[in-house]
């Protein structure tokens, strides 16, 4: 009986582990792809946005953070979770570089 419970612990352990070791690995990914989907997000919104190359980056992370978080909640493909990403990350780059320039 015992060893039944110790079984069916390590499997409950073992599948959980899976899991959250997807889901890290899935956030990890989304963070690297951040990088390039803020330069991208930067690269797409017009004029010139006064901020800085690590802003950038970090609201690229960011935006591909929430807006895979958002697409994957919606239920959309990869390739629409890509777009929701870089849509969101280009939002949040205009909104601060919107912010940061003065009034004329």
């Amino acid at each position: 009986m015992i060893i039944l419970i110790v079984l069916i612990a390590i499997i409950l352990l073992f599948v959980l582990g899976i899991a959250i070791l997807g889901l890290v690995f899935k956030l990890l990914w989304l963070a690297l792809v951040g990088l390039i989907i803020g330069a991208l997000a930067r690269a797409i919104l017009p004029g010139r946005q006064d901020i800085g190359v690590l802003a950038t980056a970090l609201y690229g992370i960011g935006g591909s953070l929430l807006g895979g978080v958002i697409a994957h909640i919606l239920g959309l493909g990869t390739i629409l979770e890509f777009v929701t990403a870089i849509a969101v990350a280009a939002g949040l780059i205009a909104f601060v570089g919107g912010r940061s320039r003065p009034a004329y």
